[in-house]
């Protein structure tokens, strides 16, 4: 099916902004066919897995259908479980940031019942509940269906398995005769059938079946990271494996724009890639890309689609992708004609569940690995020295060298090791201080082998991750990528340094200007 990008589909210009807001430029294989059947009023069987996008495929038109004026309850979705329930709810109000007057109110069982009932007489729109609470409601009298225009199963065959047929029933019985009605399963056993001919009429049927695509040659990883943490793994990846060129896909383009600058800032060729450059933009990109001139190349899946690159090392999912099948395409821009390829995926918290279902898509192996510590980066860096001297030594003259050596060594009184030593300090781009240990600063909340500190200015001084990188990198002349996270609140900043850098950030930085404005550092724990 060819791609289609949100503003191709007929939505109020609210739910246009809000999609936008969230970042993402096209629809999922399900929404493109679900929401133009949705959106005009007949009732839908969807097929679809879990992680194909289906919440918008439903939310976007449950919200067109929405009247903000009136505060009675319009549209109901049942979902299996309390964690769906919560999920689905912050993705309709995610989708309903800019609809002025629109509530929506998650109901689940263990959860105080008098809380919800005076969210419901306050006035909500939008119901999202497990059947069992749905059902309480109902007996109670405190939702008032009258008004309900479009009812929503999501994951139908789940609330079957789990028991929830009558409840259901009883559910669709008490529904407005006159009203939408829209299911959603990842299989169609013959139960799902039979409630889909007893409650909705001339249903449209709408299927998405992932063709079963296998990933040849290509090594993959996952690493659980936290979400601030995700720019430094980054940075230590990079540095240890040196892909020659690599991509790092982001689901939103408001991610690429951030980590473009954070790279750009920790010392990266880095360029981004997104549905909102116009077209000779992209171009001068890419470019620059097959070049080489730029090494990392930050894309959403959309803007990707061009890239035809074969000397691609690398792929980093920064974010684990919306649909399965966009994992496959991303990792396919590595291991091309003929080549073997690394594939690096980026799990944050219960997305590991998400990863387990592309491994059984793909049927391929994701393997857990460890997220490499600032000593890992370090030795990785020694030995690639140590491999261009072998190949020096092996493959070169190097008698005029050694002489300068023999001629220092009887004019000083180093040893031939205290110059080595020296020189591959030097190319390791390290600073003499001596190390600072961790303990001096007691624990300032950050990771190991790093010290958290805390700066006096923020977003409101218009300062950028990519501003304190310059000007600490600029202060101190240590190289700007082994910086950790940055954190840009309104008022102040936390930055993370290597621990053996600290004393020298927090001395060097004493007298510094970042953005003309005079700095207090100090380490967080100070405060």
């Amino acid at each position: 099916m060819e791609a289609v990008r949100f503003e191709e589909l007929d939505l109020m210009p609210q739910i246009q902004r809000a999609v936008k807001d969230m970042g993402f430029e096209e629809a999922s294989a399900i929404q493109a066919k679900a929401i133009p059947v949705v959106m005009s009023g007949k009732d839908m069987i969807g097929q679809a897995q879990t992680g194909t996008g289906k919440t918008a495929s439903f939310g976007i038109p449950l919200l067109q259908k929405v009247d903000p004026k009136n505060k009675h309850l319009q549209a109901v979705v049942l979902c299996p479980t309390r964690e769906l329930a919560i999920q689905v709810a912050e993705e309709i109000r995610r989708l309903a940031k800019f609809m002025h007057g629109v509530k929506v109110l998650p109901v689940y069982g263990g959860q105080d019942i008098v809380k919800q009932i005076r969210s419901l007489k306050a006035g909500t729109q939008v119901v999202i509940g497990t059947p069992g609470r749905v059902m309480d409601h109902m007996r109670r009298k405190t939702v008032k269906l009258t008004d309900v225009n479009m009812i929503v199963l999501d994951e139908a065959d789940e609330m079957l398995n789990m028991g929830f047929r009558d409840d259901i029933e009883t559910i669709l019985s008490g529904m407005p005769e006159e009203r939408q009605t829209v299911l959603f399963s990842a299989t169609m056993p013959r139960p799902i059938m039979e409630i889909a001919k007893k409650f909705q009429k001339d249903a449209e049927i709408v299927k998405v079946v992932k063709k079963q695509l296998t990933v040849p040659k290509i090594e993959q990883y996952y690493y659980e990271v936290r979400p601030r943490k995700k720019s430094e793994v980054l940075s230590r990846l990079l540095d240890i494996y040196s892909p020659k060129l690599s991509v790092v896909f982001c689901n939103t383009k408001r991610t690429v724009d951030t980590l473009v600058e954070d790279l750009k800032g920790r010392g990266y060729f880095a360029e981004g890639l997104h549905g909102d450059m116009k077209q000779q933009q992209r171009d001068r990109v890419m470019n620059r890309f097959r070049n080489g001139k730029t090494d990392i190349l930050v894309a959403t899946d959309v803007a990707a689609r061009g890239i035809d690159v074969d000397d691609v090392e690398a792929v980093f999912n920064y974010d684990i992708p919306q649909d399965d099948e966009y994992y496959v395409h991303r990792i396919g821009r590595t291991g091309r004609a003929g080549r073997t390829g690394i594939a690096f995926n980026f799990v944050v918290g219960k997305e590991v569940y998400k990863l387990r279902d592309i491994q059984r898509y793909c049927k391929t192996k994701i393997i857990a690995k460890k997220i490499p510590s600032m000593d890992d980066v370090t030795d990785t860096k020694v030995e690639k020295i140590f491999a261009r001297l072998r190949d020096k030594i092996e493959g070169e003259d190097l008698s005029r060298m050694v002489d300068f050596i023999e001629e220092k060594v009887n004019q000083e009184e180093y040893t031939s090791i205290d110059l080595a030593a020296a020189m591959l300090d030097l190319l390791m781009g390290e600073n003499n201080q001596p190390v600072q240990e961790d303990t001096m600063f007691g624990d300032t909340g950050a990771e190991e082998g790093m010290v958290r500190l805390f700066i006096n200015v923020g977003k409101k001084h218009k300062i950028r991750p990519g501003d304190m990188v310059g000007a600490i990198a600029g202060e101190t002349g240590m190289p700007g990528r082994l910086i950790g996270s940055i954190n840009v609140h309104e008022d102040y900043t936390f930055v993370e340094v290597p621990s053996e850098y600290a004393y020298q950030v927090l001395e060097a930085m004493k007298h510094a200007k970042i953005k003309g404005k005079s700095v207090n550092i100090e380490p967080a724990n100070a405060r």
